[in-house]
């Protein structure tokens, strides 16, 4: 009798939720608060908090802790229903997608997000050796981690090549790992700093240095090192997405960069930045590839997986 209450149940519940619940529901974990996710959204946010209401009313259970200075975080119920929600989102894209493609004899997009580093260096030649054997379109898509692993989740990319995640960011997502890959500290060529055997950190206090944004995969490995070199809150640090801009920013002044060596490996190479003499190797990150854990890779999928993991080995050991 219990188990046919709970199914009659879940069968109402499933009848009242729609898509509008899901989209608010996932946008607002990804960015942790109601504005935001009312903005992505397109929509009012007192028509996002409406929506996450009435969520909650039909779960009949809080997904969302609120106030306090972090925001919105998750409850208990809210992280086993992030899981499947994106997955139910995914899979219904999965299908609109099979319909697509049949309707054009079998040609699809290969949807790929990768971070700004993973995009410069390996990917461009694993695209070019898969494109060399199938006709299938690659979509490359750069943006911010958290942004593209929501995308992955609800089935807006198919896969994405680039630094594991934090553990509350990797729900319902399977990692493969590729390599390890330092951060670094660069500089314009004929830097004062540059060439010198010896690295004061006490210099970073007096000239500007540029960082990723607070929201990036590598920012708590870059404060996790600054703090155990002596430093904390920089006053005169500039976070910025941008590669672009910050290597343009380095170039034309004394500031120092501290980034994924895979974003400026070209520059290094060409000699248009210098790498500084600090050690980094604690700030070592694994590089892979990440997919939904709930579904099954197609065959095109896979086959790019396999091309991509390939390049990689042979980029890690040059």
């Amino acid at each position: 009798m219990v188990i046919e209450t709970n199914l009659n149940q879940t069968k109402q519940q499933l009848a009242r939720i729609r898509h509008r619940h899901l989209n608010c529901f996932l946008e607002t974990a990804r960015a942790g608060k109601i504005s935001a996710a009312a903005y992505a959204l397109s929509v009012s946010q007192p028509a996002a908090s409406k929506t996450l209401s009435e969520l909650e009313r039909i779960l009949e259970t809080r997904l969302f802790d609120r106030g306090g200075k972090r925001g919105l975080t998750l409850t208990t119920s809210g992280r086993v229903f992030l899981r499947y929600a994106g997955a139910s989102i995914a899979a219904l894209k999965e299908g609109l997608d099979g319909l697509a493609e049949a309707r054009t004899h079998g040609s699809r997009v290969l949807m790929v997000g990768a971070l700004a580093g993973v995009a410069a260096q390996f990917l461009p030649r694993a695209v070019q050796e898969f494109r060399e054997s199938h006709l299938t379109i690659v979509s490359i898509i750069t943006a911010a981690n958290s942004v593209m692993l929501n995308q992955l989740r609800v089935g807006e990319l198919d896969l994405v090549v680039g630094r594991l995640a934090r553990p509350e960011e990797m729900q319902g997502l399977s990692f493969t790992y590729l390599y390890s890959e330092p951060l670094v500290f660069v500089v314009r060529p004929g830097h004062p700093l540059a060439g010198r055997d010896l690295f004061d950190f006490s210099m970073l206090e007096q000239l500007t240095l540029l960082v990723p944004a607070a929201d990036g995969v590598m920012r708590p490995i870059i404060d996790r090192y600054l703090i155990s070199h002596g430093l904390g809150t920089l006053s005169n640090s500039i976070e910025a997405r941008s590669p672009d801009f910050c290597r343009q920013y380095v170039r034309d002044s004394d500031a120092i960069w501290m980034i994924s060596r895979g974003v400026v490996q070209h520059d290094i190479d060409d000699g248009t930045l210098s790498i500084l003499k600090v050690d980094t190797s604690d700030t070592q990150g694994p590089v892979g590839l990440t997919i939904r854990a709930d579904t099954d890779p197609s065959l095109t999928l896979r086959m790019m997986m396999d091309t991509v993991a390939r390049v990689a080995r042979d980029f890690a050991h040059t």
